[in-house]
């Protein structure tokens, strides 16, 4: 057995590159900066004063990951929009109780680190949180030698936001005649990627092929929308009484979540245009249409329920906003044994 001293470098672990990381992170982290950071990329923990326009503010906090579109991600070697989805999974997700994103934290695990990957990977969070307004005010970056297979990494996010306790938006007040807006998605967003990806494995498309105007590689890496700013601008002209992201589950499973159990949504199919990345979905994979509706959010990335007196103002708001929106369905009292949401 050889006597010669080991390193943390002979072990797998690359200290130098987790510091050259890091001084590639910190003018991106800069560019997020907002009211309320008082020590962010750098020390052992980050600081950050909840603003003082708040009398009673309520914290929200969410965490997510990107999921299986990693696999996806690392086939493709397209790594700079990633990171767009990880903020836009835990941002989306307190939104809908009306919570501003104030700051968001991120988590990069890998076997073996690649300091131009990772900060493709960094830049695309940097992205997403100027998108949401949040700050990026700190992170960590784990390199685990064994623990992932060469060239592959995971990520996880955390954001933190504030809503005034008197604002909170719980969906109490839905009642019966309410309408549902659903605002356009992107894409796939984060979700569905398991089955989008047997359903490209099987139908073996050129991923640099045109569909409908651009390579097809690029559109099922198109990232997850984000709707912070303009639905936060709509809380403020209108009282919106509920919100629901839809990922996992679409819009079957997630419209439910913000519904009294006496109430449910009677969706549209044909009030809103199905983005022809779904079409083309279902037909190579031979998906019906129940499982379509469970399992991606079919154009459909966020529902957001007003009193039918709103309707108008709440769509030309969110168009103005540049959004697309559509009316897509409607609340109704809930029969027994009746599913609480279904798309007709």
């Amino acid at each position: 057995m050889s006597n010669l001293p080991l390193s943390y470098r002979d072990a797998g672990v690359d200290i130098d590159a987790g510091d050259a990381l890091v001084d590639r992170i910190k003018p991106m982290a800069r560019k997020t900066m907002r009211e309320g950071v008082l020590a962010g990329i750098g020390g052992f923990g980050a600081l950050f004063e909840v603003p003082k326009r708040y009398r009673e503010p309520v914290l929200v906090s969410g965490t997510d990951g990107v999921g299986t579109k990693l696999k996806l991600a690392f086939h493709l070697n397209k790594h700079d929009t990633v990171g767009i989805d990880l903020v836009a999974m835990s941002v989306n997700d307190i939104l809908v109780q009306g919570a501003e994103p104030l700051f968001f934290l991120d988590y990069f695990a890998c076997g073996k680190l690649d300091v131009d990957t990772a900060a493709q990977v960094v830049g695309g969070i940097a992205r997403g949180c100027e998108q949401a307004g949040c700050a990026l005010i700190g992170g960590e970056t784990a390199e685990m030698p064994g623990m992932y297979p060469a060239g592959e990494y995971d990520l996880a996010g955390f954001a933190v936001g504030a809503v005034e306790k008197s604002r909170i938006i719980d969906g109490k007040g839905i009642a019966p005649g309410d309408v549902v807006l659903g605002l356009a998605s992107s894409g796939a967003h984060s979700n569905g990627y398991s089955l989008l990806r047997r359903i490209v494995e099987r139908a073996a498309p050129d991923m640099d092929a045109d569909f409908h105007g651009r390579p097809l590689r690029d559109v099922v890496m198109e990232p997850t929308r984000i709707y912070v700013k303009p639905l936060l601008a709509l809380m403020q002209v209108l009282p919106i009484k509920g919100m629901a992201h839809i990922t996992g589950g679409g819009l079957v499973e997630n419209v439910p979540r913000v519904l009294g159990e006496n109430l449910a949504a009677v969706l549209h199919r044909d009030a809103w245009v199905m983005p022809p990345l779904f079409g083309w979905l279902q037909r190579h994979g031979g998906v019906a249409d129940a499982e379509m509706h469970r399992v991606f959010n079919c154009g459909i990335g966020m529902a957001v329920i007003v009193a039918a007196a709103d309707a108008a103002r709440a769509q030309a708001e969110l168009a103005a906003a540049g959004e697309t929106v559509w009316c897509i369905g409607e609340i109704i009292e809930r029969a027994a044994g009746q599913a609480q949401a279904a798309v007709v």
